[in-house]
């Protein structure tokens, strides 16, 4: 099989292209700092292109039979996998993920097409009885129209397709953006998987170009009906603004500073392995990465000690080496602000138990211990593989740590008592708690979404099937109604 080829090229209206703004964008491996390709950045043109495209193409994809849409995807999955390596190879060489994470991230990508391959089916409607004599009432589901994706680098293949699947399974065209760190990963490649699988021109486009040029014109044209976004907290309320202004429903996913909570009564090795995984899987570079691990002061001291002997020993460096767990974070700028918040958190009275350097473009897995609640690495999102271990006295004052940031994103509490567990749960805020698990959890058929200033929406299942129609009421006199006038 020939390995797919344009992948530095616009996708706008079934054709590659180059963009015509004139600038470029430089994609760029993140451990060596290589040039992978190099395109040629977006107008605004070449937007209004896309979305015009995919608002012509939606009058005839969302009449388009229920079958056909979900042999689209079917035929997405299957060349997902029949592409797997090749697509594995990509995730490492552009985010810099490791084999490990690679391979969650693929299969991750790969259930979701599956499953939202039933959503065409899933178009319900309704009859409602009528109050008025002879009038019947009928409530029809439809695809919104055109959903405008904008995209994030760290897990940007199946970040990207828990939006793109669903929303083209219910009839709706996608134009997508990614992130200039991940213009393949999170878009040119999927455009290509859905080109393959036979879908219509206009019905996906993907344009990649600086925000800084395209960013606004793209969030606020008129031609969608929905913004989905996941990224940071600040980015996401800037869309929001723009989104309102238009009355545009919006999805937004949004940062984490996701508490993995360890009561007196848990078993401490279950939740070290927890641990360990919920902080370090993918350099902590997730928004459900464990931020912050608070932790019950009677079983504190056996706890740090056998995480930080458990962190101490994972291996760093090349993501392309399978044995690697720790890989580059996605560019230096991000090395740089991580360190900065080490040694923020430091001069705030933190102390380092093992790590806090980089080499080249690599944190080294970090533990600080001493983390009060103002400290700096306990109000802020990481995004980096640094965390920070936090005591408390009782349970009340656990939950009370937990729920002291400006996010409620995902958490996790460890208990052997899960009466209790489902209790304190709920008094956690934040669209979803893992009992005697860790923070990073998403599966298909669940409701993903935060609270407070981690977004706003839900995805996944019929969730995102509400996210992604709308209702339209349809009624009928089937006899003579005698008007007041």
């Amino acid at each position: 099989m020939e390995v797919y080829k344009e992948l530095n090229k616009q996708f706008i209206n079934g054709e590659w292209t180059d963009g015509t703004e004139g600038h470029t964008v430089e994609n760029l491996n993140p451990y060596d700092e290589s040039v992978i390709n190099t395109f040629k950045g977006a107008s605004t043109d070449d937007v209004d292109r896309a979305f015009d495209s995919a608002k012509e193409a939606s009058k005839t994809w969302s009449v388009t039979p229920p079958t056909e849409r979900q042999k689209v995807l079917l035929k997405a999955a299957n060349l997902l996998q029949e592409r797997k390596q090749e697509i594995m190879d990509w995730l490492t060489k552009e985010v810099g993920g490791t084999y490990q994470k690679a391979e969650v991230e693929f299969m991750q990508t790969y259930q979701m097409l599956i499953e939202s391959s039933s959503f065409p089916m899933w178009m319900h409607g309704y009859t409602i009885p009528s109050m008025t004599p002879g009038k019947q009432s009928l409530v029809f589901r439809k695809a919104l129209g055109v959903v405008a994706m904008i995209s994030p680098w760290n897990f940007p293949l199946y970040l990207s397709m828990r939006t793109v699947a669903p929303a083209l399974a219910v009839g709706n065209t996608v134009v997508m953006k990614p992130a200039s760190q991940s213009p393949v990963t999170g878009g040119t490649l999927i455009a290509k998987l859905f080109e393959e699988a036979g879908v219509t021109k206009g019905v996906v486009s993907v344009v990649v170009g600086k925000s800084s040029i395209i960013g606004d014109h793209f969030t606020g044209h008129p031609a969608s009906s929905l913004i989905s976004f996941t990224g940071s907290t600040p980015v996401g309320k800037g869309i929001g603004r723009i989104g309102g202004e238009g009355l545009k429903k919006l999805a937004l996913e949004l940062g984490g500073n996701n508490p993995l909570v360890i009561l007196e009564d848990a078993d401490i090795g279950n939740a070290v392995d927890a641990a360990i995984f919920g902080r370090y899987m993918h350099q902590g570079q997730i928004c459900m990465s464990t931020n912050r691990i608070i932790v019950h002061e009677k079983v504190y001291e056996e706890f740090r000690d056998r995480f930080v002997q458990r962190a101490k020993a994972l291996p760093y460096g090349d993501p392309t080496d399978k044995e690697t767990v720790i890989g580059p974070l996605i560019d230096n700028k991000s090395v740089k602000r991580v360190l900065d918040l080490i040694d923020r958190a430091v001069k705030a009275g933190a102390k380092i138990e093992t790590g806090g350097k980089a080499e080249g473009n690599v944190v080294q897995p970090t533990v600080l211990i001493g983390v009060t609640e103002e400290n700096p690495v306990f109000q802020e999102e990481i995004f980096g593989p640094v965390v920070g271990l936090t005591t408390f006295k009782d349970d009340q004052e656990g939950i009370r740590l937990a729920n002291a940031t400006q996010y409620g994103l995902s958490s996790a509490l460890h208990t052997k008592d899960l009466q209790k567990g489902i209790r304190l749960a709920k008094q956690i805020e934040a669209g979803m708690v893992h009992i005697n698990d860790q923070s990073v959890n998403d599966e298909m058929n669940t409701p993903f979404g935060g609270e407070k200033d981690s977004g706003v929406g839900r995805f996944g299942g019929q969730w995102i099937l509400e996210e992604l129609t709308t209702l339209q009421w349809i009624s009928y006199q089937d006899e003579y109604r005698d008007y007041p006038i």
